[in-house]
């Protein structure tokens, strides 16, 4: 017996001589050999750095094969949550000591979910390093890779939803290259989704792959999460992502990692056409493109030139047609071009020389094909950025993936001056925010894009007597100052999301966030407002916590100090078709609040099918 385990044993021991050898490799650069360097994401809408994203390296050569091989040696030496914390500490530390939040920028740290699950994993050590490099935490975006199996999702959210409370922000790294997928989406509800690199590969407009970019990014700006697109490395992976949408980019193109903070100088900052002047009539007002679309019955891949030149001399006003092929939109036929390559020709044959050819054979990719939901301003974007020799081409509209219409060029800058001139008359003169027809607008094209938003409805408590009090000039202090905050809560918690602010008349206004941000939103705004107090009202008045004023029936009497009264609408409460709908739910929610004393926050939720109230009192 004694005999035959022997040979086991003596496999067993170099086996634990290599286990020692690892562990001790992976101490040494875990205590002495590991670094940071940051790789910006840009911007690509503004032409300006975003983010830095921290990135694990070696200070000397790496003893292993690559980073990747470090963190799976870790892994297997049950060093993971030791690892992950260093390349936390590394990332904050030489982030900080290079101005990172003079910057004005955010910091994106990779997380391993194996570490979230470890039993040793102590709760608050990230927010911690974060106070002690000066860092705020609205402003680090915790990247969990998406490739890593994670075995106890339950657990895993609410270790997620502890650093969510805490103000940290939560990203999907590789999406759609690992285990997780759409569940992980599900779960975590992320700000941000990095789109993984194998995306990119091979993506002509009929690949799978560049529709499964358009549909994740489609999805995702659905529910307000913000995309990046991973890996850029060619300028025709910066053209999908102009075409698709995608407005953060990462990768070599732009800049590579390096252990300083790259300025914008050193950055290959794509830069954006500008808009040409349109010199067009004007006419109604156009909300998404599909209200214009145009049904032209398109063409098959398998016809002959003949056949489009009868379309075309039957047809003298059509300058485009579509082309159909197997059922899906592959190109488009322009008259000009049409007639000068195949009917003319080189050489004045181009009838002759062409005749048996069908459509397929001279058919390009210059096509631009948009959702029937896009804003005709989205379109005149995508416009611009097209050849030049393809510019005038009509847009093709589809909805749900199928063809319904065409729009000229004309008419997409025609609806594009008027909303711009529409912006310029509602826009108040004192905020300089837009007005309720605008305001109108975007909640309606926000509900045919069937996303899901929240309507804040913010109101000054008591604000004629503070004016008949105080005066006109300080009521449009006020009145400017809660402009000023809402542009503020805007900018620290929508970045590049789907909110904004407008200004409905006199005292009151409206704000539009995602579901998950209001609360936080209008509690932020309620906060500053109650800070700046004391710049509207006299010290005795804030001493004694009222004043005096005369009420509509003309009878003095005391008043509150200014407070604001919110009442917040969810589309994901309530099923809302009409901005109609929004405002007569809103009022009610208003007149709630304006119930509690000191500023107050109503926002109606549902649990279980039953229908509950959730209001926050500030004093």
């Amino acid at each position: 017996m004694l005999g035959r385990e022997l040979p086991k044993t003596a496999a067993v021991l170099p086996a634990m001589a290599r286990n020692k050898e690892r562990e001790a490799l992976v101490q040494e650069l875990i205590d002495s050999n590991l670094t940071a360097h940051f790789q910006p994401i840009v911007s690509l809408e503004k032409g300006r750095i975003f983010a830095y994203e921290a990135l694990c390296r070696t200070l000397t050569q790496n003893p292993m094969e690559s980073i990747e091989d470090i963190f799976a040696q870790a892994k297997i030496c049950n060093k993971i949550l030791e690892l992950d914390m260093c390349c936390r500490k590394n990332g904050m530390e030489l982030s900080a000591a290079q101005g990172i939040r003079e910057k004005g920028v955010f910091l994106f740290l990779n997380i391993c979910p194996t570490s979230l699950l470890c039993p040793n994993h102590t709760a608050g050590t990230t927010g911690v390093l974060a106070n002690q490099h000066g860092l705020p935490k609205q402003n680090i975006i915790l990247e969990i890779t998406e490739q890593e199996a994670v075995s106890n999702y339950t657990l895993f959210k609410k270790a997620i939803d502890h650093y969510r409370s805490k103000g940290f922000r939560i990203a999907i790294d590789d999406f759609g290259a690992g285990y997780g997928g759409l569940k992980m989406l599900s779960v975590l509800e992320p700000d941000f989704v990095k789109i993984d690199r194998h995306f990119f590969k091979d993506t002509a407009k009929s690949n799978i792959n560049y529709n499964l970019i358009d549909s994740i990014a489609t999805a995702c700006h659905r529910i307000g999460i913000d995309v990046i697109a991973e890996g850029i490395e060619t300028e025709n992976d910066l053209k999908i992502c102009r075409e698709i949408g995608i407005n953060l980019g990462q990768g070599y193109l732009l800049a590579r990692p390096a252990a300083q903070l790259i300025s914008e100088t050193h950055v290959k900052i794509p830069v954006q056409h500008g808009v040409r002047d349109s010199g067009t009539v004007l006419f109604d007002e156009v909300i998404c493109i599909g209200d214009i679309a145009t049904y032209i019955e398109p063409l098959s891949s398998a016809d002959r030139p003949l056949e489009v030149l009868n379309r075309f001399n039957d047809n003298p006003g059509l300058l485009c047609l579509p082309v159909m092929k197997g059922g899906q939109l592959c190109g488009l036929i322009s008259r000009w071009r049409f007639m000068e390559d195949q009917m003319v020709g080189r050489f004045g044959y181009g009838l002759s020389l062409n005749y048996y050819k069908k459509v397929d054979d001279f058919l390009g990719e210059e096509l631009l094909q948009v959702p029937h939901y896009s804003s005709v301003e989205e379109v005149a974007r995508k416009i611009h950025l097209r050849p030049q020799i393809t510019i005038y081409d009509d847009v093709c509209v589809s909805r749900s993936g199928k063809y319904i219409g065409t729009v000229s060029v004309s008419a997409v800058l025609n609806a594009v001056t008027e909303n711009s001139m529409m912006l310029a008359r509602g826009a108040n003169p004192l905020t300089g925010l837009p007005g309720n027809e605008f305001v109108q607008r975007q909640i309606a094209k926000m509900l045919s894009q069937s996303i899901h938003f929240d309507v804040c409805y913010i109101d000054l408590d008591s604000f004629k007597p503070f004016n008949d009090r105080h005066g006109f000039e300080m009521g449009d202090r006020v009145i400017k100052a809660v402009a000023d905050i809402m542009l503020e809560a805007l900018k620290k918690w929508e970045i590049n999301s789907i909110g904004f602010a407008g200004h409905i008349g006199g005292d009151d206004f409206i704000l539009i966030t995602r579901p998950k941000n209001s609360i936080l939103v209008c509690e932020y705004i309620t906060d500053q407002f109650v800070k700046r107090i004391s710049r509207f009202h006299t010290h005795e008045e804030c001493e004694q916590g009222f004043y005096l004023s005369c009420d509509r029936l003309g009878n003095t009497r005391k008043f509150d100090l200014l407070s604001l009264s919110i009442g917040i609408v969810s589309t994901e409460i309530h099923h809302i078709s009409s901005f109609a709908e929004v405002s007569s739910i809103a009022s009610d929610l208003k007149k709630r609040a304006k119930n509690i004393p000191g500023s107050a926050i109503v926002r109606d939720r549902r649990i279980a099918g039953s229908a509950m109230q959730e209001h926050k009192a500030l004093s």
